[in-house]
């Protein structure tokens, strides 16, 4: 498992690299100015790994452009980034960035919860075009809980899940006890309801490695 520190401020590479972080996220629908400028300084701060992510909107991001947009603002980062996340809606662009040498997280956020069958099925068509599932559900109550414990365990590695929003928090600090790869938390502003810090993470994670 490893720890992403999600930013939306490029200034926090460091800090999350010192916190504990084995990996930076920058979400590029929530930064603002020069973003090129601000990858390059911070990959000066930082040899962690770095995650491009250019979120739709329909995915709970800020994007609202069409695949050849997305690529337009991905392109001129390839250079400085290792992993890209892609939604299926710009996976017509995964091989361009395949042959570029770049690992691909290709991502699905949904704002409910899928069938367990319905699961493996999202999870083959992300795997088609990319190196690692990050399937991302909104669970009802407890039985949906169980049921994404479930098909993390079970799901084909490498497989990337969570969950959004604040009543399940805690999932975001057990799944990856289940097989989860990634577990996606923030330095500076939250980029998403229920994460936790970089800090929070690493103290959660020797507490529950210590009781278990």
């Amino acid at each position: 498992m490893k720890i992403v520190a999600a930013l939306m401020d490029a200034s926090y590479a460091g800090a999350a690299r010192d916190k504990g972080a084995d990996m930076i996220e920058f979400r590029l629908d929530l930064m603002h100015g020069d973003i090129l400028a601000q990858i390059t300084a911070a990959k000066k701060e930082t040899t962690l790994p770095i995650i491009a992510t250019l979120r739709s909107a329909d995915d709970g991001g800020n994007y609202f452009g069409n695949a050849d947009e997305w690529f337009e603002k991905i392109e001129p980062l390839l250079p400085l980034v290792e992993y890209i996340d892609i939604e299926q809606r710009f996976s017509v662009h995964a091989a361009a960035i395949k042959s570029a040498g770049k690992t691909i997280i290709a991502s699905h956020h949904d704002g409910r919860m899928m069938p367990l069958h319905v699961l493996f099925v999202l999870e083959r068509e992300l795997r088609a075009y990319g190196d690692i599932p990050k399937i991302i559900m909104t669970p009802s109550n407890r039985d949906d809980l169980i049921e994404l414990l479930a098909f993390t365990h079970a799901a084909k590695k490498p497989i990337c899940t969570g969950v959004m929003g604040k009543e399940f928090r805690y999932a975001r600090a057990v799944l990856p006890f289940f097989g989860s790869e990634l577990a996606y938390c923030h330095m500076g502003a939250a980029t998403a309801d229920g994460q936790y810090s970089v800090e929070e993470f690493v103290d959660l994670m020797k507490r529950m490695k210590t009781v278990g």
